[in-house]
């Protein structure tokens, strides 16, 4: 006990504060509670209205986003120019992302499972270039590997996968899962270069990714399968969905930029006393 409050004492007041509305982020609401709240029913009851098909096109759906978010990470984001002036990170462009996913989630609810394979794809990478805007301002170097690889696994971490049976998952352990996937990753990329975008250990972790963030895509197509949900109320849903993300993404990278500045192991003692319950 004296330990953890120790680690607590050695964050500046600020980054206590940062930390604390980071548990807070990482620890929020699941978001099928938040869905239900959006629809007004009860998530498990849709998503076990939803067709036998609709798991299958989920997987698939998956699958091809994350692949087109991986592609734009190799792609784009890994162009640095090592001589550019240092930039202080501003704040990342929350609303516009959640603006333009809300215009997908129009198209998505009044076509509902239909329009997945195309709307996902749109959706997820809107998703993932927010979540590395949050990055960046939050100083990860984009051009760095595992920043990039980081950025993809914030959306395994939005909840649990199906293999978890509903196990408590805290932060920790949700992101210690995805570790090796990503130190795996990221060395055969380094090595290899970003023609690897192919190989085992990098399938490996987009498998991985996929088992959990299938889960929330399924809940998020559940929710917009009431019948005549239009418009409105899809555009709704879709920024529900990013939202969490988003809150997802500020929590992991404000743990990260403590964890350069105190170590990891102080950040996790200081985390851990942090009672979430008590500053409801």
């Amino acid at each position: 006990m004296e330990s953890t409050s120790l680690a607590e004492q050695s964050l500046s007041a600020e980054d206590l504060s940062a930390l604390r509305r980071a548990k807070h982020e990482l620890e929020s609401p699941a978001l099928a509670m938040k869905l239900a709240s959006i629809v007004g029913a009860p998530l498990e009851k849709l998503l076990s209205r939803m067709p036998a098909m609709a798991n299958e096109k989920v997987t698939e759906a998956t699958q091809l986003a994350l692949r087109k978010c991986l592609q734009i990470a190799l792609c784009t984001l890994g162009r640095h120019d090592p001589d550019a002036p240092l930039v202080i990170p501003d704040k990342p462009s929350n609303l516009l992302h959640k603006f333009a996913v809300a215009t997908t989630g129009a198209a998505g609810g009044a076509f509902g499972l239909f329009a997945l394979p195309v709307e996902l794809p749109v959706t997820t990478t809107l998703m993932f270039r927010s979540i590395c805007d949050i990055a960046r301002s939050e100083g990860e170097d984009l051009s760095s590997i595992d920043a990039q690889l980081q950025c993809l696994t914030v959306l395994g971490m939005g909840g649990a996968s199906k293999a978890d049976d509903d196990a408590d998952y805290g932060y920790f352990i949700m992101r210690g899962a995805l570790a090796q996937a990503v130190s795996k990753a990221s060395s055969e990329i380094a090595a290899k270069g970003f023609t690897a975008h192919g190989s085992a250990a990098l399938l490996r972790l987009l498998n991985t990714i996929a088992s959990r963030f299938s889960v929330q895509v399924s809940e998020q197509i559940a929710a917009k399968s009431i019948p005549a949900i239009g418009a409105v109320l899809g555009a709704m849903v879709n920024t529900v969905f990013m939202d969490h993300f988003q809150l997802v993404a500020h929590g992991h990278f404000t743990v990260r930029r403590l964890e350069r500045q105190y170590g990891a192991e102080t950040v996790k003692a200081a985390y851990q006393t942090i009672d979430i319950a008590l500053d409801g």
